[in-house]
């Protein structure tokens, strides 16, 4: 035998040191920041340790209102988005997966669009004179304009529509991870498919509607753009406070313990659903239960499912006496269709729009012209704004890429006890709320200086986008064969080569995907652009907001229309990627 014919498997070193370099990332641009709002909390106007932001709170029943309103929107949002969310996903996950996979465009598409495109066409489409009124009252339904924009109303409805899909692909996610052998068991001795949906299938699903819950909820408490602009003054959420405390009254003090205030909330929740349905399981560590199976809880739960198994057989017997056997399932199909079409509207008819040959804002436009997409393109303002979002998501993308596969890599090779708490943390700012971070990031990059430079903008993208390369990478590295890695360090390969000529080629479509994933979150951020930007540079998304509030002119649309267009091309150019690695790791092996 050779000398070079067998050579010493290198070990490759400890896998938490990849973990290294995200988690001080994580450590100086956001828990660090993030530690200074409660530091800035205590402290008073003399600049010393003071209480009297605490007591200006409790003395002014202003705040304790806002809190209470957003708690209040955020808990109904969240319940209206689990009802209408929950069946649209079992219809989903109905249906083949060829046919599914078209559906679920429907829902991705409105999932990606820029929350400001969504919220423009809500004006629109929402006002006295808007499409809706207008449709309402020619069908002779109501006989005048109702009040549906800068209401109650209208936030519910935007908020709902904004974070639906959200829900949607969380508890799909956990759907089809369910074994459909059950329900055929439990169907072949003799249960209805009503009974043996709510008492089989329905609890292996509540950690989907657990997850789904608790990002919708937490999302909503940091809610503002769509608020502000189809809310009027009794829809006031704590976020939108904090903005006036920072951005007008300067007033940094009592924005840190509003932000404080939302961060507390936000943590609590997150609590409670971990104790009373074992989130973090979801992460990698938890309880094995569902939470549902001790103590009262269990038995509430279960007299709820009876109740809904009884009332839901009594559905499907009348939806059988007026469609036939297949009553359900054609009641179900067309419950996904309405949704997929309510979900795609606010995107649709952005197109038209700016297009419009009128002065103001109209659906549908009166005629047609280009003067909007000219005056979009001949501003240095608009196409700088543009220039800049393409710049800042790029870099802002390539470092959360580097920093996510590196840590998605060191959590995949780790079997520590830690893990889950690991990832928990990596993906925690999607757990709080974007606009504290934000404060956070203000507070930071003010004693650093580099509040409003491109460099602010870069690394706070890159927060915000990280969490998403970590579940990315993390998804895609599961289906890698770390045999590979063995066979190529058996043949000499440095840990170095391995990397870049072994596992990068198998796994360029999710570095890919990541990458856009992470791009888009960047170029459709406002939060973290309307804070670290200074007003002394802007992004697409904070000149869109800056026109929004100060004048709503076709401009926008045609803005959004570029917007739009942009994320529906990432998109595709991402779920092409994701196709090829599911293509890829699907095929047989020799």
């Amino acid at each position: 035998m050779s000398a070079g014919a067998l050579r010493p498997v290198r070990k490759v070193g400890a896998p938490w040191l990849l973990l290294v370099p995200c988690l001080a990332f994580m450590a100086v641009f956001f828990v660090y920041p993030v530690l200074k709002i409660l530091a800035f909390s205590v402290i008073g106007e003399a600049g010393t340790l003071s209480a009297e932001n605490f007591a200006r709170v409790v003395d002014n029943s202003v705040y304790v209102s806002v809190l209470a309103t957003t708690f209040k929107i955020a808990l109904l949002t969240t319940a209206c988005v689990l009802l209408l969310g929950y069946p649209l996903a079992y219809g989903l996950y109905k249906i083949s997966p060829s046919t599914r996979n078209n559906y679920l465009m429907w829902v991705l598409i409105p999932f990606w669009t820029s929350d400001l495109v969504k919220a423009f066409s809500w004006v629109v489409l929402l006002g006295r004179n808007g499409a809706f009124n207008r449709a309402l009252i020619d069908t002779g339904i109501v006989g005048e304009p109702l009040s549906l924009l800068h209401s109650s109303i209208g936030v519910y409805f935007g908020m709902t529509h904004a974070l639906l899909p959200l829900a949607v692909l969380t508890i799909l996610s956990v759907m089809t991870g369910v074994d459909s052998s059950l329900m055929r068991a439990a169907n072949s001795l003799g249960a209805a498919p009503s009974h043996a949906f709510w008492r089989i299938f329905f609890p292996l699903t509540l950690p989907g509607i657990a997850a789904a819950g608790l990002l919708v909820f937490i999302t909503a408490l940091g809610f503002f753009v769509i608020p502000a602009l189809l809310g009027g003054a009794r829809d006031t959420l704590l976020a939108q406070i904090i903005i006036s405390e920072m951005l007008v009254i300067m007033n940094w003090g009592m924005a840190a313990l509003l932000s404080l205030m939302l961060l507390a909330v936000a943590f609590v929740v997150f609590w409670l659903y971990d104790r009373l349905l074992g989130v973090t399981r979801l992460v990698g560590e938890g309880r094995t239960d569902s939470g549902f199976s001790t103590g009262m809880l269990r038995y509430f739960s279960r007299a709820l499912i009876a109740m809904a198994a009884s009332l839901f057989a009594m559905l499907d017997s009348a939806l059988q006496a007026v469609f036939g056997r297949r009553g359900t399932e054609i009641a179900l199909k067309l419950y996904v269709i309405v949704i997929c079409v309510f979900l795609m509207i606010p995107t649709v008819i952005v197109f038209p729009m700016s297009f419009t040959s009128g002065a103001f804002l109209d659906f549908p436009p009166p005629g047609w012209s280009l003067r909007w997409f000219e005056a979009y393109f001949t501003s240095s303002l608009w196409i700088d704004a543009t220039l800049r979002s393409f710049g800042v998501g790029a870099c802002a993308a390539a470092i959360a890429l580097v920093l996510g596969s590196m840590a998605a890599l060191a959590l995949n090779r780790s079997s520590s006890r830690f893990k889950g708490l690991m990832v928990a943390f990596l993906i925690s700012p999607l757990i709080v709320p974007r606009v504290v971070t934000a404060v956070g990031l203000f507070y930071l990059f003010a004693q650093l200086g580099i509040v409003g430079t491109t460099l602010g903008l870069v690394l706070g993208h890159a927060v915000i986008a990280l969490p998403f390369v970590v579940i990315t990478m993390s998804a895609g590295m599961k289906s890698y064969d770390t045999r590979l890695d063995q066979a190529a360090a058996t043949l000499g390969a440095t840990p170095l080569k391995t990397a870049l000529y072994v596992m990068l080629p198998i796994l360029k479509g999710s570095v890919l995907a990541a990458f856009l994933f992470a791009f888009i979150i960047s170029f459709d951020d406002l939060s973290i652009a309307l804070f670290t930007s200074g007003g002394l540079v802007s992004t697409l998304p904070k000149q869109m907001w800056d026109d929004m509030t100060l004048q709503l002119n076709p401009t926008i649309s045609a803005a959004s229309v570029v917007v739009t267009l942009l994320t529906l091309a990432l998109l595709a150019c991402a779920a092409r990627a994701t196709r090829n690695v599911t293509r890829l790791t699907n095929q047989p092996a020799n």
